[in-house]
């Protein structure tokens, strides 16, 4: 090989590397994840009589959301809790929640959450922002999300899944649930947490 030539070829090989990074890197498609009612907790704490908070739970929930793994993009995505399913292990309290003073489940048999936006705040983390339907009434509330683990599950149905935690502070009184806020018997914010797993639905595309 003669010296232009070589030269020549040095600097195409030198250039090689530089064009791989400029290269568009071809995402893959988003995929629709499951929520496995199986594995999700959410639990509730508001104050009595300002002594101490009351803890409590919804204990049926579905959900479904759709999420690129190659981006991080959160595209959309819908909660859906069965206020019938209320549970603070006292049977008093939790008929009382679901009368018509908190939750009112014979007219309001649900509560959905349905994602609007998504802000990525950290390599595994965000805030999601979504519409909070309860009692008839629609407000946006923003979650702090954390994307704990994203991996194959390693026993029983073995589909891709995502390990998820999340919080919120709420005041029910937007919903215009007011019962005992004077006096002030029943607090008025309400802190809520999540932690469930999510499966990828393979059959979806």
């Amino acid at each position: 090989m003669n010296l232009p030539n070589m030269t020549a070829h040095l600097a195409c090989t030198a250039a090689f590397p530089a064009l791989l990074a400029m290269t568009p890197v071809v995402s893959a498609e988003p995929s629709r994840f499951t929520v496995d009612s199986e594995h999700f907790s959410m639990a509730f704490e508001i104050m009595h009589i300002g002594y101490a908070p009351v803890i409590g739970m919804f204990r049926e929930v579905e959900g479904e959301f759709v999420y690129d793994e190659e981006t991080g993009e959160l595209n959309s995505g819908t909660l859906v809790f069965q206020s019938e399913s209320v549970f603070t292990n006292h049977k008093k309290r939790d008929d009382h929640l679901r009368a018509e003073d908190f939750l009112d489940s014979e007219n309001y048999p649900e509560i959905t959450f349905t994602l609007t936006d998504f802000e990525p705040t950290g390599e595994n983390a965000g805030k999601v922002t979504g519409d909070l339907t309860m009692l008839g009434q629609t407000n946006p509330v923003v979650l702090d999300v954390t994307l704990n683990k994203s991996a194959v599950y390693p026993i029983g149905h073995e589909d891709f899944t995502l390990g998820i935690s999340a919080e919120t502070t709420l005041k029910r009184s937007d919903w215009g649930m007011t019962y005992g806020l004077d006096p002030a018997l029943v607090g008025d914010e309400v802190r809520l947490r999540f932690g469930f797993e999510a499966n990828r639905d393979s059959g979806w595309f």
